[in-house]
């Protein structure tokens, strides 16, 4: 059974990359990056950032030039939408 986590906010490093997911009032929140990505990779946990229209879209781990990183789709521009999240307030 894969558990789903919704996301909503984003934690970044002061070169703007994402150091961690977040989602308010949740036990696992804030999850750190190399955390989420274990988890993804381990097939045990799903994360999502929630549409306004009811859709989800998936945060996948990408395999950069220098490490592996989060990543989020949801518009047909190449740019990380996980960037555009508020920052974390937990």
């Amino acid at each position: 059974m894969v558990i789903e986590r919704a996301v909503f906010q984003t934690a970044k490093d002061r070169d703007g990359d994402i150091t961690a997911l977040c989602n308010s009032g949740q036990f696992w929140s804030p999850r750190r990056k190399a955390d989420a990505i274990r988890d993804i990779e381990g097939g045990a946990y799903k994360y999502y950032v929630p549409m306004k229209d009811g859709s989800r879209t998936p945060i996948r781990v990408v395999d950069g030039p220098n490490g592996k990183y989060l990543r989020s789709d949801w518009d047909k521009t190449e740019r990380n939408n996980l960037d555009h999240l508020p920052d974390c307030t937990c």
